[in-house]
């Protein structure tokens, strides 16, 4: 998935319902920032959150300091492995991504932190006022210390717990982001809405874009720009989530063959039902079943 594609797609899980109703029940339980951000992202994670730590806000407001912030993130992007990921920055505040991901691709992270897992010392604080009057730093400095301060201690054994409901959330996020994708709600022309209707009914045959944007009575270049500025993704791309969701759900039966999903999902051949299913799951369909609870 391009860079552009992982930001669309990151922007619709944002958008889900799930996420925004775990996200609320997060922040209310731990009093921690919570956000969903793309692999690459030069954004302040929790811009504009209610719950994002004031000295963190002030750090926002000298260049050189809003820097070192953006390069915690990508230090946690570029950080291997797919358990949690913590990151210091120069004030001694810990941030930490957890990685969504499907197979081995990352598509995102559940980034939370801004707190210390120690009591901060004066002696650290007056380390951190020397680092940003070499910046430049203008602003007033006992502002700066009232909020340093006042920054969330969080004992590493709390913070692990807090860490574990992250990992398990995104889990939960990956295994159901490709439905979340396919099923996006957002307020979109009558035509798109009759074109997915008429993906949905018509998956298990050979469609094609130009039979869809007949379908609607639309030409296929207006039609194939339209889809893809609301949808964030190519008709190919959208037929082939819609198939594997339909995939999966033909997978629960225990007694219906691999070959036999792959053709009643509208595929035409085993190999290109495996190597999509593989892309879009992160897993062949095998494993996938697999995994599954048996009855």
């Amino acid at each position: 998935m391009d860079r552009g594609e992982n930001k669309k797609f990151i922007e619709a899980l944002v958008e889900s319902q799930i996420y925004q109703d775990y996200e609320r029940a997060f922040t209310k339980t731990t009093e921690l920032p919570l956000s969903l951000r793309p692999v690459e992202s030069w954004q302040r994670a929790h811009s504009g959150k209610k719950s994002e730590n004031p000295f963190c806000v002030l750090m926002a407001g000298q260049n050189r300091a809003c820097a070192a912030c953006l390069e915690v993130q990508q230090k946690i992007s570029d950080a291997a492995g797919a358990g949690p990921r913590t990151v210091k920055c120069f004030a001694g505040l810990c941030d930490t991504g957890v990685p969504v991901s499907v197979g081995e691709e990352v598509l995102g992270f559940l980034q939370t932190g801004q707190v210390f897992l120690q009591k901060p010392t004066r002696a650290q604080f007056a380390r951190t006022a020397r680092q940003l009057t070499e910046w430049g730093w203008q602003a007033d400095l006992r502002k700066l210390e009232e909020a340093y301060f006042q920054t969330r201690v969080i004992t590493p054994r709390q913070y692990e717990s807090v860490l574990r409901l992250l990992t398990i959330f995104a889990q939960h996020l990956a295994l159901v982001s490709n439905q979340l994708l396919v099923n996006r709600a957002n307020s979109e022309p009558p035509a798109i809405t009759r074109a997915k209707q008429f993906i949905q009914d018509h998956q298990a045959d050979e469609i094609s874009l130009g039979d869809v944007a007949k379908a609607v009575n639309t030409s296929t270049f207006y039609f194939c720009k339209m889809f893809k500025k609301v949808t964030g993704l190519n008709f190919t791309d959208y037929l082939s989530r819609v198939r594997i969701e339909k995939a999966k759900n033909l997978l629960l039966n225990p007694n219906t063959r691999i070959s036999e999903v792959a053709f009643a999902a509208g595929f035409q051949s085993l190999s290109h039902f495996n190597r999509v299913f593989r892309r879009i799951a992160g897993e062949s369909p095998t494993c996938y079943r697999d995994k599954l609870p048996k009855n």
